[in-house]
């Protein structure tokens, strides 16, 4: 049975406290959804992914999470380290720059993760979709519409997409420890 941490609320001057939410503590690594998502990537080859959302919707920090968890995941079952790209804010100026340095670490034998923004968020997104070995439409259910993800498609390029991942937001792993409010 996994463990759980309620996200609470206290009124002030008060002990009392209201649930606001509960979220599993379990490492999200070893939920057994996490791990299907690893294996089925991990079947094909490639040095380095990227992660793109279908369109806007998410939080920011939407694809990091799932670079972050994914990485983990894939730590655990290779044994090896497996680096996280954040490219959710990369500007045109810094565009060379970064792919330089995935390459770099690509062709030292490292395995790369690039966490992405909407291709909406600007033209760097889909350019460096289109730099990486391979991609992952990352779809956030209930945040993200059927047109924005064929718009991204047909952005990065529909060859580029190993497939897709629809991921539910009371499901992925909190990108900070809960907080009382």
């Amino acid at each position: 049975m996994s463990k759980t941490t309620a996200i609470t609320r206290a009124l002030p001057g008060s002990t009392d406290t209201t649930a606001l939410a509960v979220r599993p503590t379990t490492e999200p690594w070893l939920d057994p959804e996490w791990q299907r998502l690893w294996l089925s990537v991990a079947v094909r080859p490639w040095r380095s992914l990227g992660l793109v959302p279908a369109g806007n919707g998410g939080s920011p920090d939407f694809t990091l999470i799932v670079a972050m968890t994914l990485s983990r995941t894939g730590m655990v079952h290779l044994g090896s380290p497996i680096q996280v790209a954040d490219a959710t804010q990369i500007p045109l100026s810094d565009l060379n720059s970064f792919l330089h340095e995935v390459h770099r670490c690509t062709s030292s034998g490292h395995r790369v993760l690039v966490a992405l923004p909407s291709t909406d968020s600007g033209p760097s997104a889909a350019t460096i979709a289109q730099a990486l070995d391979a991609a992952v439409l990352c779809v956030l259910m209930g945040k993200m519409k059927t047109p924005d993800a064929q718009k991204t498609l047909k952005a990065v390029g529909p060859s580029r997409f190993l497939g897709s991942v629809v991921l539910h937001a009371n499901r992925l792993p909190l990108s900070e420890p809960p907080k009382s409010l």
